[in-house]
């Protein structure tokens, strides 16, 4: 009932609350494969759920940072009781519920809820976010609104129905996404807000915020992770006399725009366009550059499909929108190796870049020796690599470098085998012996008893 009222209070607020001021700023498993294909590179403005009063809070779906005190055991920090959401107090116990089947948001996903790295102005996410915003501001002055606060637990329809996911679509499983219960998630997207910008009158937009998928564990994965969103309306009177209609007048302003952005992040790069599909637009395309001697995705984009701009109340209107994965840039842009250091504090990371300062290269201040451990044991119907990299993560949090599969084989009995091996490293110091032992003794417990697997 707590979270149905908080559902309820949220959709009638308005959406011009929903940002601060621009002067500041598990379940059954099905084996299925990990990511979803139709992702813009992989929102929700109210929050479900109210534990307490609100309090004084500038922007009423702000998820404000929150105090993690002191580790009780090296590289994984002690979860905070307490979120702020919304204007809200949030309870651990209403996100993270380890005996609800609905459930599957551990610890160590909660832990990062707030955190809100795009908003650091001397972040690299921050620096990336900040320069997109310059160049819409120079080449489209005053237009484009921002909404970097936006609340990320979102409800179901809006995650998928709104922006016309099938109902059978892979991502909608509990082997891809966070849920919360099974009427909301943690986004998987920024396009979770589009409708209900549509809805509320918004016709040019730029939407950045934490996205949350279930992934496996190497340098370029993490369960957490930024995207921005940006969204373009046309009239019938932008087009008219253009001797093109509505949808071929969106794409080719589309690709202008978007071309003008590459430059603007990489200078004068070669580029291409491919043609590819997404649900929520049509056409659909994916820009590339040649950078560094190859081809590097940079975003994907389309031309917006009508039944999601019909469900806003408009029938004589088009759009085009493109999402981008402001990790998968910056890590380009900025050299830097593991997508684990987005979120070190370690100064001899952080002092490294600055506001405004785009493309400053990342020097490596250390390389500690990596630690392996296998681990093989006989898999079920319902195993999943998702679940895997879950609990290891729940574990060792950012101690763990890789889970990779090495081996595998299916005896003459149908029985199945996996060998896995574990990667540990630290960024920030070297782990002892007796540390990453107790660490691997705990993570063949919890798989043993958490997954139902036969430890061989």
């Amino acid at each position: 009932m707590l979270i149905q009222r908080a559902l309820s209070r949220a959709r009638v607020l308005s959406t011009s609350r929903y940002f601060s001021s621009l002067s500041s700023i598990q379940m059954q498993t099905i084996n299925l494969p990990k990511s979803p294909p139709f992702s813009f590179s992989s929102n929700n403005h109210g929050c479900n759920f109210l534990k307490s009063k609100p309090s004084s809070v500038s922007s009423p779906y702000s998820t404000a940072a929150f105090s993690l005190g002191k580790s009780s055991r090296k590289g994984v920090v002690p979860l905070a009781a307490l979120l702020q959401i919304g204007g809200v107090q949030i309870a651990k116990d209403d996100v993270v519920k380890e005996n609800d089947p609905t459930n599957n948001v551990p610890d160590s996903i909660f832990a990062k809820l707030g955190m809100q790295l795009h908003r650091r102005e001397n972040h690299p996410l921050g620096i990336l976010k900040k320069t997109i915003y310059d160049y819409f501001d120079i080449n489209f002055p005053g237009k484009f609104e921002k909404f970097d606060d936006l609340c990320p637990i979102v409800t179901v329809k809006q995650n998928f129905d709104d922006v016309l996911v099938p109902p059978d679509h892979v991502s909608r499983s509990y082997n891809d996404t966070y849920y919360v219960n099974s009427d909301t998630v943690l986004r998987c997207h920024t396009s979770a807000h589009q409708a209900e910008l549509f809805r509320n009158g918004h016709t040019h937009f730029l939407v950045t915020g934490d996205v949350y998928r279930r992934d496996s564990i190497d340098g370029t994965h993490y369960p957490v992770f930024h995207q921005m969103e940006g969204v373009r309306v046309f009239s019938p009177e932008d087009w008219s006399g253009s001797d093109m209609d509505g949808t071929a007048y969106a794409a080719a302003d589309l690709k202008r725009s978007l071309e003008g952005l590459a430059k603007h992040l990489f200078g004068a790069v070669e580029m291409r366009w491919v043609d590819t599909y997404f649900p929520f637009t049509n056409p659909s395309y994916e820009l590339e550059i040649f950078f560094q001697g190859k081809w590097l995705e940079v975003l994907g984009c389309g031309v917006t499909e009508q039944a999601i701009l019909h469900a806003s109340g408009r029938t004589d209107i088009v759009a085009w929108a493109f999402g981008l994965g402001l990790e998968r840039l910056a890590m380009v842009l900025f050299d830097i190796p593991d997508i684990r250091l987005f979120w070190s504090s370690d100064e001899r990371f952080t002092s490294q870049f600055s506001e405004g300062k785009l493309g400053v290269k990342f020097k490596p201040f250390s390389k500690f020796p990596p630690c392996y451990k296998d681990m093989s044991f006989w898999i079920n119907d319902g195993f999943t690599e998702n679940n895997l990299c879950e609990i290891v993560r729940g574990i060792a949090g950012d101690l763990v470098e890789e889970v990779t599969l090495i081996d595998n084989f299916t005896n003459k009995k149908g029985m199945t085998s996996h060998c896995y091996r574990i990667t540990y490293r630290s960024m920030e110091r070297s782990l002892t012996d007796d540390e990453i032992n107790e660490l691997q003794e705990q993570v063949r417990e919890a798989v043993q008893n958490k997954l139902n697997v036969v430890l061989r």
